[in-house]
């Protein structure tokens, strides 16, 4: 293939020599042109540079492609649906007016989903994807970065037109995020943004979240308040949570006691989830707990750590609401007789899920989308929040 001197992107220059091929008929009406992977070796590029460039194509209804089988040139005076396109031999059925674009597959990169979080992320997803005709390809990570790579990779490999992705815990970011946002390809992150790497986000108002919570413990008379979480590792949501407690305090002119905070607990973290883990934090809620009588309530970063927190208080004979209040993010509904109702703030999954699907889909289609979305989290007050008492020597 001929060489360009021409500063265009390369999926540009890619395009404009496979339409001089058609339109000069070196490709003819019926005919198979070069796949993503034969370009992307002819060009010494991505996939995901070659695979644009048949995008683009396909826009300007000069190719129809067929998943599993390929793109074919299409009859300049006939245009086809999915359905009737080309053969690999060149043989066709009788044509109809409208070539209909071809479903578009997103894929999903998620570290783990469960009823406190994560599925009704992936509700909204669905719904959005089938109000817009597209298909979503799901891929679990649980929060180990080389399987998201590797997730990437392969979702790639089968041809995604968009990629969702949820990031693995922590502040590694892998190569493979990286490269898609140099290449322009089109992606959203969920559930929190990384720092100094320019893709779209949406995710819950943390910040606001987490001060909303505490001035509501503050107005239920608690002052010793214990923080709870996971260490935070430059993970922005762990990080905007912190900041929003810092901030009600200071609203409030409050002094934060950070003695009182236990931070390191990682029983929680994903592959860390284990009988031995949870017991050894368990332990250590207890041994904080005795040590910081002053204590009145709870506020744990998650669901999964508020439990480990009502078994610590549990343990040591105290009772919630009475002698400690919790409250965390997230709860799974309790309406159909299962589990305890902690007060927690509610993050809009569906609509967080929606949103997804639906900023990809325009990023797709060329359209700008706003770089970072937040949504507001409403706090849903339960069973494990009332006014404070004077704490307990133990």
């Amino acid at each position: 293939m001929s060489e360009t001197t021409s500063s265009k992107p390369m999926y540009e220059k890619i395009f404009d020599e496979v339409k001089r091929g058609i339109m000069t008929q070196a490709y003819k009406p019926g005919e198979r042109v070069p796949s993503e992977k034969e370009l992307a070796e002819a060009y010494s590029v991505s996939r995901i540079t070659s695979k644009k460039a048949l995008e683009l194509l396909a826009n300007e209804r000069l190719i129809v492609r067929k998943p599993g089988r390929g793109s074919f040139v299409t009859d300049p005076e006939l245009e086809f649906t999915e359905e009737e396109a080309p053969s690999a031999g060149g043989s066709r059925e009788a044509p109809v007016k409208l070539l209909h674009q071809e479903e578009k597959t997103i894929g999903l990169v998620i570290t783990d989903f469960g009823n406190s979080y994560g599925t009704g992320l992936i509700y909204g997803m669905e719904q959005a994807a089938r109000d817009n005709d597209c298909f979503l390809v799901l891929r679990r990570t649980f929060g180990v970065p080389e399987n998201e790579e590797r997730s990437i990779q392969k979702l790639l490999g089968l041809g995604v037109d968009g990629l969702i992705v949820f990031p693995a815990q922590g502040e590694y970011f892998n190569a493979e995020v990286l490269k898609l946002v140099i290449d322009r390809f089109p992606l959203v992150l969920v559930d929190r943004h990384l720092k100094g790497v320019a893709a779209a986000s949406i995710s819950s108002d943390n910040l606001t979240a987490a001060l909303k919570g505490t001035e509501y413990l503050f107005d239920l008379g608690h002052t010793s308040i214990s923080f709870l979480c996971p260490p935070p590792a430059d993970t922005t949501a762990v990080e905007d949570r912190i900041e929003g407690f810092i901030e009600a305090h200071a609203q409030r002119g409050i002094m934060v006691d950070k003695e009182l905070w236990l931070s390191d607990l990682t029983s929680t973290l994903p592959n860390s989830f284990n009988d031995e883990n949870i017991e050894r934090d368990i332990g250590r809620l207890v041994s904080h707990l005795e040590r910081h009588p002053s204590i009145t309530a709870l506020f744990a970063i998650e669901y999964n750590i508020a439990l480990l927190a009502k078994t610590a208080v549990e343990r040591l004979g105290l009772r919630i609401p009475e002698d400690i209040s919790i409250i965390c993010f997230d709860s799974p509904p309790t309406h159909l007789g299962g589990g305890y109702a902690f007060t927690h703030m509610r993050q809009n999954e569906e609509e967080m899920g929606r949103i997804a699907v639906e900023n990809v889909l325009s990023i797709m289609n060329g359209c700008s989308v706003p770089n970072k979305v937040m949504l507001e989290a409403r706090l849903i007050p339960g069973e494990s929040t009332g006014p404070a008492r004077q704490p307990k020597s133990l």
